[in-house]
């Protein structure tokens, strides 16, 4: 019996330490099989997102957005121009943007000239689209001691302009505004307050924002002021256009603009200049910020390179009496 129980014991002991071996060799299989399915798991993943890239990233590596195809893929470029068309109609509403296509051609606006023209709005002039005019405009949010600087500029080329000013710019600078008016310049309604405009919806809050920078534009000149409206950062809808063209205002968008009007990073003179000349097309309306120190010294260039081009400078009061 004790020679049976000694030999079961054992028999035990070699089975224990087999299963032991067993575990000891299948963690190592798993630890393999998991290596490998991870391996497996991180390739797919890695093909999924090289393939992502390549949806989304053109090949000059801007970004696209979804539903629009390469702009290099010629093959797709009848389906491309539809996408394309579709975007514009479908942008009435939001914030005004370019699509640049070619150098010294109009871009493409995200609402086309016919249809803001139902609201008497534009963004490039109207007539003969070859017509080599420029349509100059500033917006004018605060003073910094540029402004009498681009309307010396003005004054010594005889170039008409137009400035969009805000509530607190006629207030603390009466005899800019005066002097603006006092040269010929336009000086249009960038509303009182600089608000999104897009977000009333109110037709009394809307036309508050408009009458109360009348006011004060009056109150300075003792003369009324001309129905031009700027919608502040390009924010607007289908129903401002519509409040302003039913308060008599013509809405003036742009067709060539730059970023200089952040303080700490203003363009060089360099880019600045290449930008804009590259840019520049007829019918072109376009905006610049009384703000930018950059502005202040190439203005005078800009305008002298651009009559030596063929090009004329015309009012934005033009607008106002014309149609498409």
């Amino acid at each position: 019996m004790v020679k049976f129980l000694k030999t079961a014991r054992q028999a035990y002991e070699a089975r224990q330490e087999t299963r032991k071996e067993m575990r000891k060799n299948t963690g190592g299989k798993n630890r393999i099989r998991r290596f490998l399915y991870g391996g497996m798991a991180f390739s797919a993943l890695a093909c999924c997102a090289l393939l992502l890239t390549g949806l989304l990233y053109s090949g000059n590596g801007r970004a696209m957005p979804f539903g629009l195809q390469n702009p290099h893929d010629r093959g797709n470029a009848e389906k491309q121009a539809e996408q394309q068309s579709r975007a514009v109609a479908a942008a009435a509403d939001g914030n005004w943007g370019l699509s640049f296509q070619q150098e010294g051609s109009a871009p493409i606006g995200n609402a086309t000239p016919e249809y803001l023209a139902k609201f008497q709005a534009y963004y490039i002039g109207a007539g003969d689209p070859k017509a080599k005019k420029i349509y100059l405009t500033f917006d004018a949010g605060y003073e910094n001691g540029v402004t009498e600087k681009l309307l010396d500029v003005l004054k010594e080329e005889k170039v008409p302009a137009a400035f969009f000013v805000v509530g607190n710019f006629i207030e603390e600078n009466p005899q800019i505004i005066q002097r603006m008016e006092a040269e010929g310049h336009v000086v249009g309604n960038h509303t009182m307050h600089h608000p999104d405009m897009s977000a009333i919806a109110d037709e009394a809050d809307f036309q508050k924002e408009l009458a109360e920078l009348e006011a004060a534009y009056q109150k300075v000149t003792g003369k009324a002021m001309k129905k031009f409206y700027r919608p502040p950062q390009g924010k607007y809808s289908e129903e401002n256009l519509t409040q302003a063209n039913k308060l008599g205002y013509t809405t003036v968008f742009w067709s060539l603009a730059y970023v200089d009007w952040l303080q700490d990073r203003q363009p060089t003179r360099e880019e600045a200049l290449n930008l804009l000349n590259k840019r520049i097309h007829p019918q072109a309306i376009v905006l610049l910020h009384s703000t930018s120190k950059t502005n202040g010294e190439i203005l005078k260039e800009l305008i002298e390179g651009w009559k030596a081009r063929g090009y004329t400078f015309c009012s934005i009061a033009e607008l106002g009496t014309r149609k498409l």
